[in-house]
């Protein structure tokens, strides 16, 4: 599966707030056994959150997790934006929802706090530990939550553990190599496609540096692989070590 975030908030882009959903989400992933495809802040603007949400849908393997837009204040519009992509503009006062907020709220849950119950049709929930009105999710794998993280994250951990537990495990190596990244061109040219590979450039004063990531399914593969680069980075004079530029 190829796994999206969606982080919707006028306020991040504008400074007034930090996001804490990126890191915490590639994080949760990782320990899944997954990684990010992409991520994307954007604006609260109901015609940019559909053309985002239109992409991912476009990807048959997409699985997304959106964070913001599904409170009860007129600037949040994830729930009908999600419902004019996903449930061709269906919804519908998930029951569930209507009584969890009705008993926290009383009469005050009318005429606005209601519509937090108004999702898209067949959507699941994801429990909220914090006030207890649920996030939301679309065939198992649109998921939808608060903007809080204190809210949002337990959902993120439930939605993994529930429906994407265990990913592909990657067999890693990662290793530096003394010189500029220029010099390694010719080697990397030389690496088989079914291994994942990226250089990063390091410069550090006046030295310079590159640091290199190799994986794969196979732990037998991924390790020739490394054995070939680090041959013909020998070969070059250049010297080499295993781990990251800044590693202890």
């Amino acid at each position: 599966m190829n796994f999206y975030a969606c982080i919707i908030g006028t306020e991040l882009l504008n400074g007034r707030r930090k996001d804490s959903h990126f890191e915490f989400l590639s994080n949760e992933l990782l320990r899944h056994g997954h990684e990010l495809k992409a991520s994307f802040i954007i604006k609260d603007e109901p015609s940019f959150i559909a053309d985002v949400f239109e992409l991912i849908k476009k990807d048959k393997n997409s699985v997304m997790f959106c964070f913001g837009g599904i409170g009860a204040t007129p600037d949040d519009y994830t729930r009908e934006v999600a419902a004019r992509v996903f449930t061709e503009g269906e919804m519908e006062h998930n029951q569930t929802v209507v009584d969890i907020i009705v008993a926290r709220m009383g009469k005050k849950a009318y005429p606005d706090r209601i519509n937090m119950a108004y999702l898209p049709k067949g959507a699941g929930l994801l429990s909220n530990p914090v006030n207890q009105i649920p996030g939301f999710y679309l065939s198992e794998r649109f998921f939808f939550m608060p903007g809080f993280p204190q809210m949002a994250h337990p959902m993120v951990i439930e939605a993994l553990d529930r429906f994407y537990p265990n990913g592909v495990q990657k067999f890693k190596k990662t290793f530096t190599v003394f010189c500029s990244e220029g010099e390694l061109i010719d080697i990397m040219q030389t690496l088989p496609s079914l291994v994942e590979f990226s250089s990063l450039p390091i410069i550090d004063g006046d030295k310079r540096a590159v640091e290199l990531y190799l994986a794969s399914p196979s732990s037998c593969v991924t390790e020739d692989v490394f054995e070939h680069f680090v041959t013909l980075t020998e070969k070059k004079g250049y010297k080499w070590r295993e781990g990251g530029y800044f590693d202890a």
